[in-house]
């Protein structure tokens, strides 16, 4: 069923978003029409095997991030994709799919792990996270955020 543009949620161009399955909350990302892939920033990624399987270790944010939580996570489920990065090269990243949380509502997507640390936001949303979800409002900021912040008081 298609949903109409009425139906959508409308975004803006900044906003903060949760991962529950990663301990992670309230991350500054942009919002980014532009890219198909939505991006993590993460350090330490090893490609390890372990009990015979093929796993990936990686430390989500940087150590001098306030929300950094110091957490190795191993993940068995993931791809190696080809992305052209914001500098026009392609490269290969390892894409992980996890929870996030927009409006209240868990959404499952991918997100490719990348060294965002020259970036000014950690996480990136894009199209296929967007898609047949939200409509984006670039004068909009942090609609999602303020919405979590109004229940909670």
């Amino acid at each position: 069923m298609k949903k109409n543009k009425a139906s959508l949620k409308t975004i803006g161009s900044l906003d903060r978003v949760d991962f529950p399955l990663l301990s992670l909350a309230d991350l500054p990302c942009k919002i980014d029409t532009g890219a198909e892939t939505s991006a993590i920033h993460c350090h330490k990624v090893k490609l390890i095997e372990k009990d015979g399987e093929e796993i990936i270790s990686f430390c989500l944010l940087d150590p001098k991030h306030p929300n950094y939580n110091g957490i190795e996570f191993r993940v068995k489920d993931f791809e190696e994709k080809k992305v052209k990065s914001s500098f026009g090269q392609s490269e290969f990243r390892y894409t992980i799919r996890t929870q996030v949380i927009l409006f209240g509502e868990k959404i499952t997507a991918n997100f490719t792990l990348s060294d965002r640390e020259r970036m000014k936001y950690p996480v990136l949303l894009g199209k296929s996270l967007l898609k047949k979800r939200f409509l984006v409002d670039v004068s909009q900021i942090d609609l999602s955020y303020k919405q979590k912040v109004s229940i909670n008081l």
